[in-house]
């Protein structure tokens, strides 16, 4: 069985990707960071397969298109 993606917050993002708070937002609205999600009414996260993704290759990583089915 297929482990669910998991969820991570901007502490775990700014961690793993060693970037400061305001380079990721500023690469969110470039469009060459993955987006964060609502999760709560006064939190976001983030896929931890886009972080991963994005680590693995961030000069060509993309986001996918909205709703693309199971990730």
């Amino acid at each position: 069985m297929r482990e669910p993606d998991r969820i991570v917050r901007l502490k775990t993002v700014l961690a793993r990707t060693g970037l400061s708070r305001s380079t990721i937002y500023r690469k969110i609205a470039e469009g060459t960071f993955p987006a964060q999600l609502k999760i709560s009414t006064n939190g976001t996260g983030r896929h931890e397969s886009d972080i991963n993704c994005w680590i693995a290759d961030p000069a060509s990583w993309r986001p996918e298109r909205e709703f693309d089915g199971i990730r």
